[in-house]
């Protein structure tokens, strides 16, 4: 019969090998996206083989202080056209746009069985002209540039949809504790050369920057196809794959760039907003998520090392991931790179974010839906 203490030390050596098996495979996708994922170069050459013309589309509700930042450098890209729909604001946003020279749609009311984005980016769709379709959410900022950047990536990866992840910028102090975990999630959990595969659940996309061959767009049929979908751009990604169709992603690195929130608890909001839907909607392997998050990254500094290097390294991993992170997307000055001091507290900082998460309702942007 194995002695009690025995048993408890063996199980506390697994625990550790399992630890740094889950640290070890983060860093290797890390190593990996560093080395394979796009990025956007913001003066790169406009390849002459794209014909047509190009459609920038923004779903915008109660958006003003964002499109007064944002909306300019946009219409300044030289599509063929801009067009903002207007999510039935409060605070003047339609008029901001039409003052600023954007062509302005008054979206119609919401319908049954659809969400907010999807509805607002099926209208954008309906009313735009392009033979390219760009959906970009009213916080993403455009480096002059961009767009001719967009456009190369899109066609150099031969896809039918290309996301973009906008690198982020000008985070208030409090936005810096969540935010940049969207980058962290993609690139040190989702290999590029395997999301480039066929199998449709290796796939991810971001909503912040979509764009669409119009042709494909238009067989997957449109965003009707992820109606009641939270997740609706790696949904959509999904369904395109499906249909054979291939996606992509890229880094905006300096020619997009994204500021979504303007402190913790709208950080906090949008993390539980995704959190259960990224988990495949199943609150058990949210919990395990949190779980294992909390016994790898916290953990490690609550208990006594004991000169032991397995738990140094641990702790020093929980130093640098995000570091790490914001390296590789081009975050490279100093408070960036000190947001690696979070890792250890990085876990209790999403608490609140998993527990919103495991409700049976979500609230965003004034609307309740059922998750």
């Amino acid at each position: 019969m194995t002695p009690p203490r025995a048993a408890s030390r063996a199980a506390g050596r697994g625990a550790l090998c399992t630890a740094l098996a889950f640290v070890a495979f983060k860093g290797a996708v890390l190593l990996v996206n560093a080395l394979t994922f796009p990025r956007l170069q913001p003066h790169a050459r406009p390849r002459p083989t794209r014909p047509g013309r190009v459609s920038l589309l923004v779903p915008a509700r109660d958006e003003t202080v964002n499109l007064r930042r944002t909306l300019p450098a946009l219409l300044s890209q030289g599509a063929h056209e801009v067009i903002v729909l207007d999510d039935h604001s409060t605070d003047g946003t339609a008029d901001l746009a039409r003052t600023l020279g954007a062509r302005v749609l008054q979206g119609a009311p919401l319908p049954d069985g659809w969400y907010g984005k999807p509805w607002a980016c099926q209208q954008l769709g309906e009313a735009a002209t392009g033979d390219t379709l760009i959906f970009t959410d009213a916080d993403v900022t455009w480096s002059e540039g961009a767009l001719p950047a967009v456009l190369d990536a899109l066609d150099v990866s031969g896809a039918a949809l290309l996301s973009v992840l906008p690198r982020p910028a000008h985070l208030m102090p409090g936005a810096r504790l969540l935010t940049p975990l969207v980058d962290a999630v993609v690139l040190s959990w989702l290999p590029f050369p395997l999301l480039r595969a066929r199998p449709a659940w290796l796939t991810s996309a971001n909503g912040q920057l979509m764009a669409f061959r119009r042709d494909a767009y238009t067989r997957a049929g449109g965003y009707r196809a992820v109606k009641a979908e939270m997740l609706e751009d790696t949904v959509f990604a999904r369904r395109l794959k499906r249909a054979g169709e291939r996606t992509s992603l890229a880094l905006g690195g300096q020619a997009v760039q994204v500021t979504m929130y303007a402190g913790y608890r709208d950080s906090v909001r949008g993390f539980s907003k995704n959190a259960l839907p990224i988990h495949a909607h199943s609150r058990a392997l949210l919990l395990a998520s949190l779980a294992a998050h909390l016994l790898v990254y916290t953990v490690p500094w609550l208990l006594p090392a004991r000169h032991s290097r397995a738990m140094w390294a641990l702790r020093l991993v929980s130093l640098g991931e995000r570091g790490a992170v914001n390296l590789v997307t081009g975050r490279r000055r100093v408070p960036d790179l000190l947001e690696s001091l979070l890792g250890p507290v990085t876990p209790l900082l999403a608490l609140p974010g998993y527990l919103l998460a495991l409700r049976r309702t979500v609230r965003w942007k004034g609307r309740t839906y059922r998750q």
